[in-house]
């Protein structure tokens, strides 16, 4: 059976991946001042972090059913049988709500993985389906090898402050931080698709530092993993982290620096960096 794949733009992958594993990718929508943009069609991360930084209003919302229908119907023109489709955690976006709805209408069967994540550790997940897909596999395989990949992945970050996902209500139960949110740096990590506070750090140097030792530490044993370092307006801080990184987690096949769009980074703000740990499936 041919297997196609369908994304959101939240998995940030590389245009050159999307490409080379034909992938199609869904934009989510983000609103600047009352303009809506395409995120990664026609708004930069750049725009969004200086609409932060002088207060504009940045909301976002999620893709239409039709945006999905039509990369259904795109799928089932060339020749797919069947469609796995990928996407934000339902608990921090409704687009997986929009994949469901539009899967009722496609040609042929849609299975829509709620992944519990974000970033690149969907996007890695999403990476594998594509190469298990490319090989045959079942659109249940496919869909189960994505699912175990998001589950199996460790998401860490830092903020500068907490005060973007208060706006958004995206802070879960790292709202306990906000009360001292002045005074200390948090460290946040995704958990069964919601964003939790893990630990308080007193200074951005410290936090960047214990962000460096929950990573390492996700990355030990002897199974190979990913590591993806993406950022919002901090490229120089995050190569650094990566590098780092390559360097301490002998697992590591490989370690990228990829930016947060703009629809996360809505949320977190500027100089926020993430570490996504995602253990390879085995062959």
């Amino acid at each position: 059976m041919s297997v196609a794949i369908v994304t959101d733009s939240t998995a940030y992958l590389p245009s050159s991946v999307v490409d080379a594993h034909g992938i199609q990718v869904v934009p989510l929508h983000v609103v600047i001042g009352g303009t809506e943009f395409s995120e990664g069609v026609d708004v930069t991360t750049a725009e969004v972090a200086a609409a932060l930084r002088s207060f504009t209003p940045v909301s976002t919302s999620r893709p239409s059913p039709q945006a999905f229908l039509d990369a259904y119907e795109k799928a089932a023109a060339g020749g797919a049988e069947a469609v796995v489709s990928v996407h934000i955690s339902a608990d921090m976006s409704s687009t997986v709500e929009s994949a469901h709805l539009a899967a009722q209408h496609s040609p042929i069967p849609v299975t829509v993985v709620d992944s519990r994540s974000l970033g690149m550790a969907m996007g890695f997940a999403v990476v594998s389906a594509a190469e298990l897909a490319a090989a045959g596999g079942s659109a249940e395989d496919v869909a189960a090898q994505a699912l175990w990949r998001c589950e199996a992945s460790t998401v860490v970050f830092y903020v500068d402050t907490l005060e973007h996902l208060r706006r958004g209500g995206r802070i879960g139960s790292a709202s306990a931080f906000l009360g001292s949110a002045l005074a200390i740096k948090p460290i946040l990590g995704l958990v069964e698709g919601h964003i939790r506070g893990l630990e308080k750090v007193r200074t951005s140097s410290r936090a960047l530092a214990r962000l460096e030792e929950l990573a390492a530490a996700a990355g030990e044993g002897p199974d190979e993993v990913d590591i993806a370092v993406q950022h919002l307006d901090s490229a120089t801080r995050a190569e650094d982290l990566a590098a780092r990184l390559r360097a301490r987690v002998g697992s590591a096949r490989e370690v990228v620096t990829v930016e947060l769009g703009a629809v996360v980074g809505a949320h977190v703000g500027p100089g926020t960096l993430a570490v996504a740990v995602s253990p390879r499936p085995s062959t």
